[in-house]
């Protein structure tokens, strides 16, 4: 039996998600259904996260497994040509047997799009917003964010988690042409994380919110107390971060 890693990108605006639905469009639905039809046997795939319904990743990653070997290069030119227009594979390779594109990630990145402009090329992947910001206060506050490790107040209510420990290693926004652009990263995100810290952002961004403000929030530990979370189609996970040595170790 051998494990490969899957390298891929998708468009999440006609996806209820990446994790498979009962009757529902998602990622990982129409992958294991293009791999099963390739290989000639059902195939299941791991993806390296749970993105929601609506919500693009520019840097993506999931295993199968499979009898003996494949030619990994054919079967990702296969895929692309198999696949609909808005997933793309990157790359497939061999890795070792028991790694695992969820439990070996060790850190994700996401990006938020926002813009107070019409973007007619950019529809579906940003965010409109109807207001000024001050930038230079939302990254004060993304600032106090990294101070933090318990992040229940950004959480969505009744997951099964067992942690709300998340350890922030960037947190910042800047300007990317018409848009203006928040990166995260850490080396876990709670379920609607990032788009509840974005919508709290903006809220001190636009001066419903002080930064002593945003630190009760924080540590009242309670989701009602946080921002509204932001639409998914403004949100992109854009890397997945991995010991690539060790994956292909055997």
């Amino acid at each position: 039996m051998g494990r490969y890693f899957i390298h891929l990108a998708y468009h999440g605006g006609a996806y209820c998600g990446w994790q498979t639905q009962p009757e529902l469009p998602t990622v990982q639905y129409t992958l294991e259904q293009a791999l099963t039809t390739l290989l000639r046997r059902p195939t299941a795939v791991v993806g390296c996260g749970r993105t929601d319904t609506g919500v693009h990743a520019s840097d993506f990653y999931a295993h199968f497994d499979t009898d003996g070997e494949i030619d990994a290069d054919a079967l990702a030119f296969k895929l692309n040509s198999f696949l609909p227009q808005d997933i793309a594979i990157f790359s497939i390779f061999p890795v070792a047997s028991n790694a695992h594109a969820r439990f070996d990630a060790t850190a994700r990145t996401y990006q938020y799009h926002v813009s107070d402009r019409r973007l007619p090329f950019r529809q579906g992947q940003y965010c409109r917003i109807y207001f000024r910001l001050d930038v230079e206060r939302m990254n004060e506050a993304a600032r106090v964010l990294m101070e933090y490790d318990d992040f229940t107040s950004f959480a969505k209510l009744h997951t099964q988690v067992k942690t709300n420990i998340c350890h922030l290693t960037e947190a910042h926004w800047a300007e990317e042409g018409e848009e203006l652009v928040f990166t995260i990263r850490s080396n876990r995100f709670l379920r609607n994380m990032v788009r509840s810290v974005t919508g709290t952002l903006l809220d001190v961004g636009r001066g419903k919110l002080d930064i002593d403000g945003l630190r009760a929030i924080v540590e009242r530990k309670d989701r009602c107390a946080a921002g509204v979370s932001m639409p998914a189609q403004g949100l992109f996970l854009t890397k997945v971060d991995y010991d690539f040595e060790k994956l292909t170790r055997q």
